[in-house]
């Protein structure tokens, strides 16, 4: 039966096997320019983060699964902006706050295999927060999802303050939520910011080369609980379509974005997802096995940090819940994801309570 499942997870993730590029010749899209983060509007505050994570790893990381010290957990990239020297808040937060996820594709057709919502519960509860999973629906496009968070966040929507959401785009999440965000303007008074961590913000390459009906193979493992969804799942990772919604549609400029980018080292990536990892190479090396690294930024975001974790590591517990797997085919799925949500979730806190005294 596991067996079944690694296949399976290999059909989805890995790109069928083809000749043509990842990134057809093609005059589509907006016009695209390469630009450092600094010149892109993008607000680098990785000096701070690494102090919070580090101080995190350290005091509340050590007995978790896959504890690594701080210099193994993150990737430095390029110059890094200095610490900041200030005192990391180590007890519960006070502000109330309810992380809640929204996960990656075909993420229901494996709930049951992998306990999904232990990612975002696990990392939560005893620091403060409140964590949750928005649920949307595995092999649906972004504009069908983005419906249902509107949906489960406007019928919470009585239980809620205004600004308690802080709302964390896993994968394909990231996009979910950002379309959400842009055409349901009502649910914009309960969010306090949204969170990209390893989010295809600009799609993946790897979807120029799958189909939906390969997806679909995921409804056919054993215990999943997925449906057929609008069969759009692919096509709205596809870069030119990501990159078109983008140029399309200006994010509310009243909410803070964040970027946690998944890039790890060339060794530590697992087996499953070392051939997806190659084939993006041939457009950048800088990439976690599914999503390159610039691909994972929200446009005018604060860039948090660089994870050397590949793109499973950081959202799904393949080691912990079927060690089997975590030995061959997710042979790098241990990382200390419980710690660094946290550190995420103490750095989004602190920079909106700094924001209001601006």
């Amino acid at each position: 039966m596991t067996r079944i499942v690694s296949l399976a997870l290999l059909t989805l993730l890995l790109p069928a096997c083809a000749s043509k590029p990842l990134t057809p010749w093609t005059t589509d899209g907006p016009p695209l320019v390469l630009a450092t983060t600094a010149t892109a509007g993008i607000e680098d505050r990785r000096g701070r983060f690494r102090e919070i994570a580090c101080t995190v790893l350290e005091e509340h990381g050590k007995d978790e699964p896959g504890y690594r010290p701080c210099e193994e957990a993150l990737t430095q990239l390029g110059a890094e902006p200095g610490a900041t020297g200030e005192a990391v808040e180590l007890g519960p937060s006070q502000g109330g706050l309810i992380a809640a996820m929204v996960p990656g594709i075909g993420w229901d057709c494996f709930s049951a295999w992998f306990e999904l919502e232990k990612v975002i519960n696990n990392s939560t509860g005893n620091h403060g927060y409140r964590g949750q999973i928005i649920e949307v629906e595995g092999l649906s496009g972004t504009t069908r999802n983005a419906r249902l968070i509107r949906d489960q966040v406007q019928a919470n929507a009585e239980n809620l303050r205004p600004g308690q959401l802080v709302l964390i785009g896993y994968s394909k999440g990231a996009p979910d939520i950002l379309e959400a965000i842009v055409s349901y303007p009502e649910i914009r008074p309960w969010i306090g910011a949204v969170v990209s961590v390893a989010g295809a913000v600009g799609g993946s390459p790897l979807a120029n080369t799958t189909s939906e009906s390969t997806l679909d193979l995921l409804r056919h493992v054993p215990k999943a609980e997925c449906s057929r969804g609008d069969d759009e799942g692919i096509e709205s990772l596809r870069p030119a379509t990501r990159r078109a919604w983008l140029a399309a549609n200006p994010l509310p400029a009243n909410i803070p974005y964040y970027s946690v980018v998944t890039l790890p080292a060339e060794d530590n990536i697992s087996a499953a997802l070392s051939g997806s990892h190659r084939k993006l190479a041939h457009i950048d090396p800088r990439n976690d096995g599914q999503v390159i690294s610039w691909d994972q930024v929200i446009p005018g975001s604060t860039l948090v940090g660089y994870l050397n974790a590949d793109h499973w590591a950081v959202a799904v517990p393949i080691a912990e819940t079927h060690p089997w797997l975590g030995k061959t085919f997710a042979d790098h799925n241990d990382y200390p994801w419980r710690a660094v949500l946290q550190a995420v979730l103490r750095f989004v806190e602190e920079d909106l309570e700094r924001s209001k005294l601006r």
